[in-house]
C-alpha cells in the first residue's frame, strides 16, 4: 500500500510540474500582433541590410573562387584583400 501511495504522490507532483510549466509557457509566448512587430524589426527585413548581406556573400564567393583557381596557400596571406604572393614573416 505504501508503494502505491508513493507512486500516486510522484504522479501528482509530475502532473503539477507539467501544469505549471505549460502555464508559464503559455504566459511568455508572444501573441500574433507581437510576432508581427518582431518580424518587422528583424534586420533581414531592412532592404539596406539585405543588400549588405548579398554583397558580403558575393565577396566571399569571389574569394573562394579565386582561391580555388590558384595553387597558392591563401592561409599564408598577410593582407587578405590583395592578390597572391605576399607571405607573412
Amino acid at each position: 500500500m505504501g508503494a502505491l501511495r508513493k507512486m500516486l504522490v510522484a504522479v501528482a507532483l509530475l502532473g503539477a510540474g507539467t501544469g505549471v510549466g505549460s502555464a508559464l509557457f503559455a504566459l511568455v509566448t508572444p501573441g500574433e500582433l507581437q510576432k508581427q512587430e518582431m518580424l518587422k524589426e528583424m534586420p533581414e527585413q531592412n532592404p539596406q541590410r539585405r543588400d549588405e548581406a548579398v554583397r558580403t556573400q558575393e565577396l566571399v564567393l569571389a574569394t573562394l573562387q579565386q582561391a580555388a583557381a590558384t595553387q597558392e596557400n591563401v592561409a599564408w596571406r598577410k593582407d587578405w584583400r590583395l592578390g597572391g604572393g605576399q607571405r607573412s614573416a
